[in-house]
């Protein structure tokens, strides 16, 4: 899956869970962390195995559930010392959809053995077909139906963010304003 599409389940996923769990829309904070969470398994494996040949796939640390089941955990640990647990909650639900969601297409085309970096290290990675680096992924790049749905999730997704206040924008200019005025 595309980074707009992780982001796209991802928001829209939230904000359900949101309303239903804390009867409001997404703060700021946790739109901020729930996107870098739908896209820190990325963000991790592409480049450890692609750049640095240190992992196996750029599907298998941070993709596999027991990794994400770890990172939830620290995530809330840290947070709830703030009590801030949602902020946690935010980056776990974003973590876990990024790595289901890589799953839809071998479940769709019922290949369930292509779902095995879900469990790496105790399963290997399944094999791929594109050259391990971000040129040959970005090459493959159409515009078939799956890239199709994606698109129409994320601007499902940019819809409910716009009515939802647009959270994380604010904080976003805020810290940009401070950053920029300590360095006066």
């Amino acid at each position: 899956m595309w980074p707009f599409g992780h982001w796209g389940v991802g928001y829209l996923l939230y904000a359900a869970f949101s309303r239903s769990a804390y009867r409001r829309s997404s703060t700021g904070p946790e739109a901020l962390l729930l996107t870098i969470g739908t896209q820190f398994p990325d963000l991790v494996d592409k480049p450890l195995a692609w750049s640095f040949g240190v992992i196996p796939s750029g599907r298998s640390l941070t993709h596999s559930l027991f990794a994400a089941a770890l990172l939830v955990a620290l995530a809330i640990l840290v947070t709830d010392r703030y009590g801030r647990r949602e902020y946690g909650v935010a980056f776990g639900v974003g973590t876990v959809v990024h790595s289901l969601t890589d799953g839809v297409a071998a479940v769709v085309a019922r290949e369930f053995a292509d779902l095995s970096y879900l469990l790496w290290p105790v399963l290997a990675t399944p094999e791929y077909e594109t050259e391990k680096s971000f040129m040959a992924h970005f090459a493959q790049f159409s515009l078939d139906g799956a890239v199709a749905v994606q698109l129409g999730l994320f601007f499902a997704g940019l819809v409910v963010w716009y009515a939802d206040g647009k959270p994380g924008l604010e904080t976003v200019r805020l810290s940009a304003r401070r950053a920029v005025d300590r360095t006066r």
